[in-house]
């Protein structure tokens, strides 16, 4: 779990800190609408990741990992 926290969190924060490339990469027009999609799905996928992280930590510190 704490890898695919690490890859979410990654890929939302490439998407949220530039959307150019991001956009590029999937092929989505230029535009103003376009890049408010792409940070708030990059926003997502960070939390996403950051919650994960949490939850696998918690989980590890807990003991459930024997």
């Amino acid at each position: 779990m704490a890898g695919i926290a690490g890859a979410t969190g990654a890929a939302g924060l490439a998407a949220l800190v530039k959307p150019a490339a991001a956009r590029a990469w999937l092929g989505l027009p230029e535009g103003e609408a376009s890049s408010y999609a792409l940070r708030i799905a990059g926003m997502m996928l960070f939390a996403l990741g950051l919650f994960l992280g949490g939850f696998a930590a918690a989980f590890t510190l807990a003991g459930g990992a024997a």
